[in-house]
């Protein structure tokens, strides 16, 4: 599971991947970069996966993305997924991968709405009126 969050705790990015590899920590940065923007500085745990993948990242950009490896600035994705953490250990586990991406991308959409990330200034809408606005809008889609 790769997540990015940024200095006020809002969850900024999520990926589920099979394998916490080089390729999947490089396609979860494009992604989120792409979607997000160019971050100054990226704090990451000592996963050499993630670490690999940032430099391979550097290697074609003018200005490189400063990388920062401390465990205690990490601290606050620790702490924003710890909440993810409580919803999933009760559960008996996921069937297949498909499952447990789906549960997960859910689980982390509650979490953002609970944090107050999906407000609308114009519309006043109870955090289950936003969570089933989103859902039917899933079903719409797929």
């Amino acid at each position: 599971m790769y997540r990015a969050v940024d200095k006020a705790g809002k969850t900024i990015d999520f990926l589920l991947r099979a394998h916490r590899d080089k390729a999947a920590a490089l396609r979860y940065l494009e992604r989120s970069i792409a979607r997000n923007g160019e971050p100054d500085t990226v704090t990451i745990d000592r996963s050499g996966a993630n670490l690999a993948a940032l430099e391979a990242l550097n290697a074609g950009r003018e200005e490189p993305i400063k990388i920062c490896q401390n465990k205690y600035l990490n601290n606050v994705i620790e702490q924003d997924h710890r909440a993810i953490k409580r919803r999933t250990r009760p559960m008996p586990g996921f069937k297949s991968f498909r499952c447990a991406r789906i549960l997960l991308a859910g689980i982390e959409m509650m979490h953002m709405i609970a944090k107050g990330q999906m407000e609308d200034g114009a519309i006043d809408q109870t955090r289950a009126d936003q969570f089933y606005s989103l859902s039917s809008y899933a079903f719409l889609i797929i």
